[in-house]
């Protein structure tokens, strides 16, 4: 058998970090995913996703993601069921993440820490000439 999703799109919001009771990390955010297809209105219908990550994965998503960025998911599908506050059972689908691939540069007035200094967005790159190449 096989449980397989992979999705390319965007956060709908900053990713949300938890931890459980035992310590474990978990972070949840919001993925808005195009439709491949356009609608009779002529545009393109947007599926909003949830998905989980867990451990290290999720604290690398919470530090480094945010609104707007582009990313690839490679999880697995999960019904889960609760009952809620009102006692009637609920149901909710979300994608378990194996992998988040950052597929876009964080905007230059975002928050990344890790990244390093924002002057390295704007730095040009020299080329050597044709003849200076050493190969």
């Amino acid at each position: 058998m096989l449980n397989r999703v992979i999705l390319i799109g965007r956060l709908t919001r900053d990713p949300e970090l938890r931890y459980t009771t035992g310590g474990v990390a978990v972070a949840s955010f919001t993925l808005a995913v195009d439709r491949p297809y356009t609608n009779q209105q002529g545009e393109r219908d947007t599926d909003f996703i949830r998905i989980v990550c867990w451990r290290k994965l999720a604290e690398t998503c919470a530090n480094n993601l945010n609104k707007g960025r582009l990313v690839a998911v490679d999880g697995r599908l999960q019904i889960r069921n609760w009952e809620g506050q009102d006692g009637q059972r609920r149901q909710t689908a979300e994608v378990v993440a194996d992998t988040v691939r950052f597929l876009d540069w964080p905007r230059k007035d975002s928050t990344v820490e890790d990244l390093g200094d924002d002057d390295f967005f704007d730095s040009e790159i020299e080329v050597p000439e044709d003849d200076e190449v050493p190969f």
